[in-house]
């Protein structure tokens, strides 16, 4: 497991290299990359700035790290996150998970980005024309979080039988 925040850039390519370099067990590799976009709420933006608290911002990230290899039987999992100022195209978040099989690489993946949009202890200043100001956290990322929860998930299951 790797967990890293950190202002500079990353290749995704050569994280997946490095998670599964010399490892026949791997079936499935998910690769999500979170790119800085030009525009928010369709206004053109220079840049973000994301802050966060160092120490507790990796702690809590590994603690859902370690949810996620309980939920689904991952062989390795890497999440990177930047913070600072971030331009338009850079990237902003790598969510890299490895399993046997697709089905859990996909899954502990999507858990582990709701995560990291909605509950994770960063904060986004965004930068305008119109000068900077904070980003409000949205409900639709929060309804999507919400799908993870023990007895959602319990739910799910016993509808799904």
């Amino acid at each position: 497991m790797t967990v890293r925040l950190q202002r500079e850039d990353f290749d995704p390519a050569a994280e997946a290299a490095t998670l599964t370099r010399g490892r026949i067990d791997v079936g499935a590799v998910v690769i999500f990359t979170g790119l800085c976009r030009g525009a928010e709420s369709g206004e053109p933006i220079a840049a973000l700035t994301l802050e966060h608290y160092p120490g507790m911002a990796e702690e809590e990230i590994s603690r859902h790290v370690e949810e996620a290899k309980s939920r689904w039987p991952l062989l390795g999992v890497t999440v990177i996150h930047r913070y600072g100022r971030i331009e338009p195209g850079e990237n902003i978040v790598l969510v890299v998970t490895a399993s046997s099989h697709r089905e859990a690489a996909f899954s502990a993946a999507e858990f582990l980005m709701d995560y990291l949009k909605t509950r994770a202890p960063f904060w986004k200043q965004v930068e305008s024309a119109k000068g900077k100001s904070w980003v409000d956290a949205k409900a639709v990322d929060d309804k999507a979080a919400d799908r993870w929860t023990r007895s959602n998930s319990k739910a799910s299951n016993q509808a799904a039988e």
